[in-house]
């Protein structure tokens, strides 16, 4: 059984308000995307990295990945987060249903080896895993600015990635996805749960320090974590 860590680098970063894609800006020295496959580059249980990249970048991204041994393509994304993880299924056609996949978003830079091994376990007795945190804030559903509901906190987590799949059942939801018209997702577990609703996910714990850029005061967050991170590239 192999495993294929998908990094899906897909998103041109608008909220950011930078000229480069987020995963293209350099934290501790060398860019967000880098950060991301060197973490599953050097996992032993990782057998390859598939790279998903914003089309005007894949040139970019294919000389950043070069130097890690695991990368076997960079293949281009599409404009929103489901059409990349659809061009991702694409690239993996003749893949066994029973391949592990991992998904995990090229602006999460810092995710370590205890959360890539949480996945991996949950993936042994599951068809579905999630990383997730409790919410240390209280959540509420507004609507029309008043609020609608407040959900118990104990509840409620904050999703990351990786995400791991069976690629066979990903595939199924994808294929029923693909058939809604209606289809709205912002993440394949959403995928799952939605059009798969009889396939548990499994959530394991996730980590703080994987944290997403996506504003400008993530960059000074992440510039704080890359310095006392250790140097996963000492292991390519």
């Amino acid at each position: 059984m192999r495993t294929v860590a998908v990094v899906l680098a897909g998103g041109v970063g608008t909220r950011m308000g930078s000229e480069l894609p987020k995963q293209l800006i350099e934290v501790g020295g060398r860019p967000i995307l880098a950060h991301a496959v060197a973490a599953f580059d050097a996992h032993p249980a990782i057998d390859e990295v598939l790279v998903v990249m914003a089309g005007a970048h894949l040139r970019t991204a294919a000389a950043i990945t070069a130097p890690f041994r695991k990368v076997s393509g960079v293949v281009e994304g599409g404009v929103t987060r489901t059409a990349s993880t659809v061009a991702a299924l694409t690239a993996m056609a003749e893949r066994p249903d029973d391949t592990r996949v991992l998904f995990h978003d090229a602006a999460r830079p810092f995710v370590d080896a205890g959360v890539i091994d949480r996945v991996l376990n949950g993936l042994t007795a599951h068809e579905a895993v999630a990383v997730g945190l409790p919410t240390s804030d209280t959540v509420v559903a507004v609507a029309d600015g008043l609020v609608a509901s407040m959900p118990p906190r104990a509840t409620l987590f904050r999703f990351q990635t990786p995400q791991g799949f069976r690629l066979g059942t990903l595939r199924k939801a994808y294929e029923l996805a693909l058939a809604d018209p209606a289809l709205t997702a912002t993440d394949d577990c959403g995928i799952v749960h939605r059009y798969l609703p009889d396939v548990p996910i499994r959530v394991v714990e996730g980590s703080e320090r994987n944290l997403k850029v996506t504003h400008p005061l993530d960059i000074v967050v992440a510039e704080h974590l890359a310095a006392g991170a250790p140097d996963t590239a000492e292991n390519m």
